[in-house]
């Protein structure tokens, strides 16, 4: 019999990033505590820049832009603030994210040691370019790693898995 197997993955909807920025920016231009404080959100590429006139507004625009984020299914371990801190830049303030896609070395590293140490036995996982591929004879054993995969909380990525066959 034939290997089963699946692919770890991480990858953003754009259509859904795109829909979560304008809904977000559409409530900003609407709320009573954004007038006059030059709040926006834009998004340009892989980046999202939200600009306001204080760090809180700026927080406050990063608040309004995951709960859309959250709606649309969109996970929040894909956008990456740095420290979430906003910087100055003349008289507003400004903090930029970025859409993080693909497994980056360290994390799929992670991947393949916690299905190595924890998974059942028999579950092979190896890197191929910026996914994760787990291989086993038994179905039932794949449904494990994926169960075992979606309760780890200290995997820096939003995780999808395809190819399941």
């Amino acid at each position: 019999m034939a290997d089963s197997s699946f692919d770890v993955v991480s990858k953003v909807d754009h259509q859904e990033v795109d829909n979560a920025v304008n809904q977000a920016a559409k409530e900003i231009a609407q709320r009573y505590d954004f007038k006059n404080v030059g709040a926006s959100v834009t998004l340009a590429g892989e980046t999202i820049t939200m600009t306001a006139n204080s760090p809180e507004r700026v927080k406050a625009v990063l608040d309004v832009l995951e709960s859309k984020l959250i709606k649309r299914g969109v996970s929040l371990k894909s956008l990456d603030t740095g420290d979430g801190e906003p910087k100055a830049s003349g008289k507003e303030y400004r903090l930029v994210g970025s859409l993080k896609e693909g497994l980056g070395q360290d994390v799929a590293k992670k991947i393949t040691k916690l299905v190595r140490d924890e998974g059942p036995k028999g579950v092979k996982a190896q890197i191929t370019g910026d996914e994760v591929r787990v291989t086993s004879k038994s179905r039932d054993d794949l449904q494990q790693v994926i169960a075992l995969l979606k309760g780890a909380d200290d995997i820096d990525a939003a995780l999808q898995f395809t190819n399941y066959r």
